[in-house]
């Protein structure tokens, strides 16, 4: 297109696009600093462990409901670490201060109410799952995460 004898083109110049390529950075790593995606993710993993520790809870009362009150065996007043390994179940950082070597192996007592012992999102396995359970002398179960991220302790009374 003509006018006045000078040729124009429609079109952005190199000047515009990198304006605009240095504005939409920014923003992306100003909403990437804001959604901190690390911190979600650790937040997640406490969800689950909060879960966890609820739904292993959950069936030991079962299991003293269903067996008129006894305990499952081998659940003490002592702290032990659930889990199926024989020796290295002991715990001392994190939350949990499990000085036992061997886990407190609660897959047979608990199987007709978890499908699986559940482990730790990050750091557990079916041997050392990293949740640690004890009673006290009055019978109240505590089932504790030993590997929390965020500030709070994960730990359920009942």
């Amino acid at each position: 297109m003509k006018q006045s004898g000078f040729r124009t083109e429609k079109g952005f110049t190199l000047i515009e696009l990198l304006l605009v390529i240095g504005i939409i950075s920014v923003l992306a790593v100003v909403v990437f600093v804001a959604l901190d995606p690390a911190k979600r993710f650790a937040d997640a993993r406490d969800a689950r462990r909060n879960s966890d520790v609820q739904n292993i809870l959950s069936a030991i009362h079962q299991y003293i409901i269903d067996n008129k009150g006894a305990l499952p065996s081998g659940l003490g007043t002592t702290e032990n670490q659930i889990g199926t390994a024989t020796s290295g179940c002991g715990l001392v950082a994190g939350e949990c201060n499990v000085g036992a070597t061997a886990c407190l192996d609660m897959s047979a007592n608990l199987a007709k109410y978890l499908k699986s012992i559940p482990t730790d999102p990050q750091n557990g396995t079916a041997g050392t799952t990293h949740y640690s359970v004890q009673t006290d002398v009055n019978g109240i179960v505590t089932v504790r995460a030993c590997d929390t991220e965020g500030t709070t302790a994960i730990s359920i009374s009942r």
